[in-house]
């Protein structure tokens, strides 16, 4: 359901980007209007990035093979990261050398009401396909402000779309501004001033998106309310008596890897063992469907400790000072987290 809404928002951004960009690069033609081509070079850019996203998308769904084993899921936020590249390498940059070189040599804009036409259709455009992006962010907003929900959200496709729209809803202001200001104060200069606020704008979002990209495609971990209530149910589990270690990751919006390293009671058999980890591995995906693999290590602390102390860099001398160190087997059994 997920998958379709995102398509969807996708679909209704590039139909809408591809008229506006052909509207756009007409009245630039007409009009010889610096923030107008800056508009036209920034729909251009969107319907691009529409395109990237649809093919992150389809990448992002083939299934696990032996050389990605845990599937193809990092594909869509890698095609994100690329997205934000081209907003700004392509949208920021051609629009704030455009908006240069019209502040060095101001032109008049010619046939200005052409430049009214379009700008007011792309910004009823725009704002229809901003609605749709709008109400498809909102259902997983939920109680969070929207920067605490896009920094929280692991599926970047409709946040993205609704920011580029966002950015293009700033942008065609700014267009509009310029084109009306330096008509009606006969100052050529800030339609390339606009130009360069539109640049700006294209900048700022384009840097926003490429760390929540890169974030997410280094391997985000899942929201701390999320790992708090996987470790309760583990910790509810008969038999468990302590947990040493949990790690989650993200391979994808609806692909989760956990793994956890469990300490269970010595009065437990091996077959009471492997049905308690069948439970904790059903109860989890129960809760949490985007859960995909769920891993458990039944290992007491000391073995953990010992373990974890094995793979740290360290001088054999320091090592055994650590092993000597850690907690008996009696002290593991007072704990549970």
């Amino acid at each position: 359901m997920a998958a379709r809404a995102s398509k969807t928002v996708i679909y209704a951004a590039l139909l809408g980007n591809t008229l506006i960009a052909l509207s756009k690069y007409g009245a630039a033609w007409l009009t010889g209007s610096a923030a107008m081509l800056s508009e036209a070079v920034h729909s251009t850019v969107d319907t691009g990035n529409q395109a990237l996203l649809l093919y992150g998308l389809k990448r992002a769904a083939r299934p696990a093979d032996a050389e990605h084993p845990f599937g193809h899921g990092l594909q869509l936020y890698f095609w994100v990261f690329v997205v934000a590249v081209l907003i700004f390498g392509i949208g920021a940059g051609l629009s704030l050398y455009h908006g240069i070189e019209k502040v060095r040599h101001p032109q008049p804009i010619e046939n200005v009401y052409v430049s009214y036409i379009v700008l007011g259709l792309a910004i009823v455009f725009e704002g229809c396909v901003w609605v749709v992006a709008f109400r498809e962010f909102r259902r997983s907003q939920g109680n969070f402000g929207w920067v605490s929900a896009i920094r929280r959200s692991k599926d970047p496709v409709v946040f993205t779309v609704l920011l580029e729209d966002s950015a293009a809803m700033l942008g065609l202001a700014a267009a509009m501004a310029g084109v009306f200001l330096s008509q009606a104060l006969d100052l050529p200069v800030l339609d390339g001033v606009a130009s360069i606020i539109i640049g700006l704008i294209l900048a700022i979002t384009a840097a926003f998106l490429a760390y929540e990209a890169q974030s997410l495609l280094t391997g985000e971990a899942m929201a701390p309310e999320e790992r708090a209530e996987i470790r309760r149910i583990a910790a509810l589990e008969p038999g468990v008596v302590g947990i040493n270690e949990m790690l989650t990751m993200h391979f994808g919006p609806r692909e989760v890897l956990i793994t956890l390293s469990l300490e269970f009671s010595e009065q437990l058999s091996a077959i009471d063992v492997q049905n308690a980890v069948s439970s904790i591995e059903r109860r989890i995906r129960t809760a949490h469907p985007e859960v995909s693999r769920v891993f458990v290590e039944s290992q007491s602390l000391l073995a953990h400790r010992t373990a974890a102390l094995a793979r740290l860099p360290q001088t054999a001398d320091a090592r055994s000072q650590n092993l000597a160190e850690a907690p008996s087997e009696t002290a593991t059994k007072q704990r549970l987290q």
